[in-house]
């Protein structure tokens, strides 16, 4: 692509080297050189090179002798713009380099400003400077805009002048006349593309570096002044317009990503050869038998240059595709940081058909219309958000998550909420769908960003090497709960389990672009697993010292909208509890890693002295039936039993509440509780549940040693104990049940907390990177074709059948999967089945 780049001399800190192109125009050299006198920045930090292409007039000669401190290169032979340019920066030494043509001249502060952009922000890839005509007064380049067929063009050119265009902006690309890079970046991204000669190679070097994450900023402080097309007058129009039409099918076919560039190539290159039939009135159907019958024996005609621009522009890109440049935009696009949709805002006014010209404006609108480019064309961010929980009516936490994010995306993205395990709800601000196996493909397809849980990447391995944006959401250590909740399956399927959800883990952080966790804590965890993958590399580091753009915290959040009671759910509504009886909740499932059991020897104590305590399990079973019946369920309703506690002074709610009417249970509670044993997954854990309480203005009794232990503690929520201690329990529940002052000063604290984790403040982090998606710095994937033909399950015929399948099962379902395949084989065993 370019090849006089590779060689260049060490960079000088601090030091801007201007590179200008001459071409038969030493007068217009000259002249502008000696304009960086008046340039407000230290000759001894300025480096001036003139790249002379061939020109055969002696220009390299006067030029020396006119600027006796400028350096000339003589190229030896007419590399164009692109390749001048690129040798010029091959000779320079500069932090920074500016291209200015010499036709043009610098302003004042014409390098000063851009270089203080560049130094200010180290994200800017290139500084567009503001151009105007010679005088000042009209406009030459304040933005740039894209048609959807790669001609990149300047709307606001020749209007004058105006306050409007002093505001500093991101820009799809600067203008080659007068525009800056940090030298680094020019040679890490292949400088000016030396295919296009003259013409669009700054629209394709500044598309290039949007795509690649770096923003090409637009600097009206960074002013230059310039003569325009006079180089252009040397050649016919006609070289022009060939050079035009084959640079913009060059440049929308390596910067466009698949998608893009499946709807618009086609359409796109029967436009260029309809745009030359059409200006030049030439007799599209003189081989057309229905319109010209008759003989015709002449085997020439004569058309004008004009009519071949567009033909010959095709013909260009074939070549350059046989020579190599499939292989440059596939480097390209699996290098790619942002995707077209972010983009598409840059490019302004994307469907402009550009010439008014009789029958081609027509055509043009029937191109858009039949290849879709109207409606791809468009800004908004497809945002895919997955997870593997069923989306009922009634929901636990993650499915709960996914749905608030879906809510907190849509009002800026097309967003399309889907589970793996099954959808029957919907929404009126985004799609909900189930899908599993190979007809995930379409969905993934369709989306820009991906958002999920749990064991995607393992029902849909083709995004290991695709080139989505992808944030995993790992709110929930599921490898820690596994330690716990697998251990039903036996020594050899918890371990297995174990084994595999941490693998799987672990192949999601090293493809996520963006990692989310629920705690400081998760994130001191999860930067630790990332390391242990390669993932905190000098790549990242270098692109944000803090890893937050890697990984960010966003905890579970707190509805949004105030809890309103429609009617008592617990309080004289549960047969044995009375409206003035005290209720103590337990706000969700039952499962290992929870300890239940001193909660309820606590109550059986306090009942002694408080006949009115009543304590409600809120759900014993979770809504995902893939999810097994746990050991501790199992035990603490025996425990009940055996106290005589059961619908006494303990309830169980069998089922589990919709999400839509929690409120009604939550605010007939008095106190909410969440007692856990000690170890590793309790230490980075995010109690969802106690979201609720919050939500609903509770007072919290919670084991100690959690995410939450410290922030009960400080912020006076309420009170937190050591595990498995009833005696510390009791007291507690007693407090914070019945100590007047406590419970007010519990629920005043509580009510100012959870305004700080409402779900729309939670999400911001995730709503600023769906906005403004980026591929993570270090991760480059080859794009290919993936497997996708299903698994085929067979029958296992024993114990050790099962174990074996794990794999298979952890693939389809995750843990809950193999758990709940074990569990039916050995009940099949049992029955003789």
């Amino acid at each position: 692509m370019a090849t006089k780049i590779g060689k260049h001399h060490p960079v000088r800190p601090g030091v801007v080297s201007v590179v200008l192109v001459n071409y038969k125009g030493a007068d217009d050299t000259i002249t502008c050189l000696k304009y960086f006198d008046e340039v407000d920045w230290p000759a001894d930090r300025l480096e001036l090179i003139v790249v002379d292409n061939d020109s055969q007039d002696g220009s390299a000669e006067r030029i020396r002798a006119a600027v006796p401190h400028a350096t000339v290169v003589e190229s030896g032979g007419n590399l164009g713009f692109a390749g001048g340019c690129n040798l010029g920066v091959a000779h320079a030494s500069g932090q920074w380099v500016g291209f200015i043509n010499n036709d043009a001249r610098p302003g004042p502060g014409w390098i000063r400003a851009a270089v203080e952009a560049m130094e200010a922000d180290p994200t800017i890839g290139s500084v567009a400077s503001k151009v105007l005509d010679w005088d000042g007064a009209l406009v030459d380049y304040v933005d740039g805009s894209l048609t959807w067929y790669g001609m990149g063009y300047k709307r606001e050119a020749e209007w004058p002048d105006s306050a409007e265009y002093d505001v500093p902006k991101d820009v799809l690309f600067g203008t080659g006349a007068a525009m800056f890079v940090p030298t680094q970046v020019y040679r890490e991204v292949g400088g000016f593309d030396e295919r296009f000669f003259m013409f669009y190679e700054d629209v394709d070097l500044g598309w290039r570096l949007n795509l690649l994450g770096y923003r090409v900023r637009y600097v009206p402080g960074s002013v230059a002044y310039h003569k325009h097309h006079v180089t252009m007058k040397k050649f016919g129009n006609y070289r022009e317009s060939y050079l035009l039409e084959r640079n913009a099918l060059l440049s929308m076919y390596k910067n466009l990503d698949d998608e893009s560039l499946a709807k618009a190539l086609p359409a796109a290159m029967a436009l260029a050869v309809r745009r030359s039939i059409a200006r030049t009135g030439t007799d599209a159907a003189m081989l057309d038998l229905q319109k010209r019958p008759g003989g015709d024996d002449v085997g020439t005609v004569e058309v004008e240059k004009m009519a071949l621009t567009g033909p010959l522009a095709v013909d260009y890109l074939v070549e350059q595709i046989a020579d190599g440049l499939d292989e440059v935009r596939a480097k390209l696009q699996a290098e790619r940081r942002r995707s077209d949709r972010e983009l598409f805002p840059l490019f302004r006014h994307a469907i402009e058909p550009a010439y008014a010209v009789e029958g081609y404006n027509t055509a043009h609108d029937a191109l858009v219309e039949a290849f879709g480019i109207d409606r791809h064309f468009v800004s908004r961010q497809r945002v895919l958000v997955v997870t593997g929980e069923p989306l009922l009516e009634k929901m636990a936490g993650p499915a709960i998550r996914a749905w608030e994010i879906a809510k907190a995306v849509a009002p800026f993205a097309d967003v399309r909420l889907l589970s793996t395990a099954g959808a029957r709800t919907s929404s009126e601000d985004f799609e909900v769908v189930h899908s599993a196996g190979p007809a995930l493909r379409k969905h993934t397809d369709w989306a820009d960003v991906i958002v999920f849980q749990g064991f995607l990447l393992e029902g849909a391995p083709w995004l290991k090497k695709s080139s989505k944006i992808l944030v995993a959401d790992v709110y929930d250590p599921i490898h820690l709960e596994q330690l716990e909740q697998a251990r039903d399956l036996g020594p050899e399927g918890r371990a297995h389990s174990i084994r595999e959800t941490t693998r799987i883990l672990n192949e999601q952080l090293r493809r996520a672009d963006l990692v989310l966790c629920a705690s400081e804590k998760q994130r001191d965890f999860w930067l630790g697993q990332l390391a242990g993958q390669g993932r905190i590399n000098a790549r990242v580091y270098d692109e944000d010292a803090s890893l937050d753009s890697l990984v960010a915290v966003v905890p579970f959040g707190v509805s949004d909208d105030e809890p309103v009671q429609r009617r008592h759910a617990i309080k004289g509504a549960v047969p044995g509890i009375g409206p003035d009886d005290k209720v103590i909740l337990w706000g969700g499932g039952v499962y290992n890693w929870f300890d239940p059991l001193t909660l309820v020897r606590a109550v059986d104590r306090l009942k002694d002295r408080h006949p009115e305590v009543r304590l409600y399990f809120l759900g014993l079973k979770h809504p995902n039936p893939g999810v097994p019946d746990m050991r501790v369920a199992w035990e603490l309703r025996e425990l009940s039993d055996e106290l005589g506690l059961t619908d006494r002074h303990v309830f169980f709610n069998e089922g589990w509440v919709p999400y839509s009417e929690r409120a009604d249970y939550l605010l007939d509670a008095d106190l909410g509780v969440s007692t856990h044993f000690h170890h590793i997954e309790t230490a980075f854990s995010f109690r969802t549940r106690i979201l609720d309480y919050l939500w609903a203005g509770l007072p919290i009794v919670a084991t100690g040693g959690d995410t939450f232990d410290a922030i009960i503690t400080e912020r006076g929520l309420g009170a937190t104990v050591p595990p498995e201690d009833v005696d510390a329990l009791e007291r507690a529940l007693e407090t914070y049940l019945f100590d007047e002052e406590a419970v007010a000063a519990a629920r005043s604290n509580v009510d100012e907390f959870s305004h700080t984790l409402r779900w729309n403040r939670v999400l911001e982090p995730l709503v600023q990177f769906c906005r403004f998606p980026r591929r993570a710095a270090d991760l480059a994937y080859e794009l290919d074709e993936p497997d996708t033909k299903a698994e085929t399950y067979r029958r296992p015929r024993s114990v050790r059948t099962d174990l074996a399948l794990a794999r298979d099962y952890l693939k389809a379902g995750g843990p809950a999967e193999v758990a709940r395949r074990a569990a039916g084989r050995l009940r099949r065993m049992a029955s003789g089945g």
